[in-house]
């Protein structure tokens, strides 16, 4: 096997040619590359291809998990507050149920046994529920 066939296109003409090649003669051959391959060593671009985007739509997320939601939450609540009227029953977080007697500016009094009218003061942070609004 002396010879080596090469097949070629020119730019000239709109057929292949063929040449042969001995063993003797030496060659180069260059390989011309597209525009979209990629070095050996490089990462192709993918749907992520730069890491900015990906830390910018991770920033997006976490803000809407982190930020978003409790955010929303304490504007429901301090909602919940302001519409808190007398006779109003209602639930505290740590559980007990009263009906509203006394609203100050931060705290509401309870009356929370109707045979000893015995009332306490909480927190408006404390209003976990209001039940009347709520017929669930």
């Amino acid at each position: 096997m002396n010879n080596i066939w090469i097949l070629a296109q020119s730019e000239g003409s709109s057929g292949i040619t063929s040449e042969s090649v001995t063993t003797e003669q030496t060659s180069t051959t260059t390989v011309a590359s597209d525009s979209n391959s990629t070095a050996p060593g490089e990462r192709a671009p993918g749907l992520f291809g730069s890491p900015l985007i990906l830390f910018g739509l991770m920033a997006v997320v976490m803000y809407f998990l982190l930020f978003r939601g409790p955010r929303k939450k304490q504007q429901q609540h301090k909602q919940m507050v302001q519409t808190l009227q007398k006779n109003d029953r209602v639930r505290t977080i740590g559980g007990i149920i009263g009906t509203v007697v006394d609203i100050r500016d931060d705290e509401i009094t309870l009356k929370v046994d109707e045979s000893n009218n015995t009332k306490i003061k909480v927190a408006t942070s404390a209003v976990g529920r209001n039940l009347s609004k709520d017929k669930s």
